[in-house]
């Protein structure tokens, strides 16, 4: 069987560029406004939001993004579908619906058939019509590793946009899907063992949630990816000038997920996570295992949402600020 993952040095969303080294990076970024623009920036890089939102007349506003990464399954067509799914994820995460994608494709030509990269746009192109989004076309190049993501325009309306800096201290913290997507897919690149419970996780879109949020009124959200729960969960109170407090008991696993830490399947992406996040986190007492999880480098993971919705577990809540920005307990 062709392993896709022995391809790349990463996999997923584990192999974004670390946290802190992209703020350092962008630390003090500015660019030229454009002249005579067609609408308002509602969403831009101030804080790390999960998509860029304008504003155009009456009730709609676009949300674009992009998203790729390399293989983070062996299956062409699983990998594929996950990475379309979690493209697509950070328009719901935005209260927005996808209404065209492009595809993005880098791929080894003389190292890779191409009846392989057929099989990973045929993963997408399944998620992207489940979605009721067009792909039409996209963009690819030759490249030494593999990589397929997508470029998603979705229509969101302005007033009911969901921020990660619109937290408000007494609001409950609520997770839609389980987490340790990271730690499995290391497993699975290093053993070859498979973990379908993880790819169902990953293939589910964040559509009933983002849709079940909206009718619930909120307006904060983030969806968990590369930056894991609590590097995505730091950034959302670090924006809304709250504390976000963590019941470690209550976050939902993917099984098989604390053994294979226990185990020593750890993507280096997510220690990363937890070393840019230790200054600002009180997890007195939490124990190693369970805190890399809880920073584990998500590939399409789910809603955090600042409120109380249908299916989605409760796993804390937000207060005013104090000395740390988030406390696990």
């Amino acid at each position: 069987m062709l392993r896709l993952t022995q391809y790349a040095q990463g996999g997923g969303c584990a192999c974004k560029i670390p946290a802190a080294d992209l703020e350092a990076m962008l630390a003090g970024f500015g660019h030229t406004p454009p002249k005579n623009p067609l609408g308002e920036l509602l969403v831009g890089t101030e804080t790390g939001d999960d998509a860029a939102v304008v504003s155009l007349q009456g009730d709609t506003a676009i949300v674009s993004t992009a998203d790729f990464f390399t293989p983070v399954v062996d299956d062409p067509y699983d990998w594929g579908r996950i990475a379309a799914a979690n493209a697509l994820s950070d328009v719901y995460a935005m209260g927005g619906r996808p209404l065209v994608g492009l595809n993005l494709l880098v791929w080894p030509r003389e190292g890779l058939p191409y009846e392989v990269a057929a099989r990973v746009l045929e993963g997408g192109a399944e998620v992207a019509a489940l979605a009721g989004c067009h792909l039409a076309g996209g963009h690819s190049v030759n490249g030494e590793e593999p990589m397929y993501g997508v470029a998603v325009t979705g229509v969101a309306d302005p007033a009911k946009l969901m921020r990660n800096d619109a937290g408000r201290a007494g609001l409950p913290l609520s997770l839609t899907k389980p987490i340790g997507s990271g730690v499995l897919n290391n497993r699975h690149k290093a053993t070859g063992e498979s973990f379908p419970q993880a790819v169902e996780v990953m293939t589910a879109l964040n559509a009933d949630a983002s849709a079940a949020a909206l009718a619930a009124g909120v307006r904060c959200a983030t969806d968990v990816t590369g930056f894991g729960l609590l590097g995505h969960l730091y950034k959302l109170a670090r924006a809304s000038g709250v504390t976000a407090v963590v019941d470690a008991a209550a976050v939902p696993l993917i099984e098989g997920a604390r053994a294979s830490v226990q185990a020593g399947y750890v993507p280096g992406g997510s220690r990363r996570n937890l070393d840019w996040v230790a200054p600002f986190l009180d997890a007195e007492g939490v124990p190693e295992d369970l805190l890399i999880l809880l920073a584990d480098a998500q590939t399409s993971g789910g809603l955090l949402v600042a409120g109380e919705i249908p299916g989605a577990t409760v796993i804390g809540e937000l207060r005013p600020p104090t000395d740390h920005t988030v406390i696990v307990r």
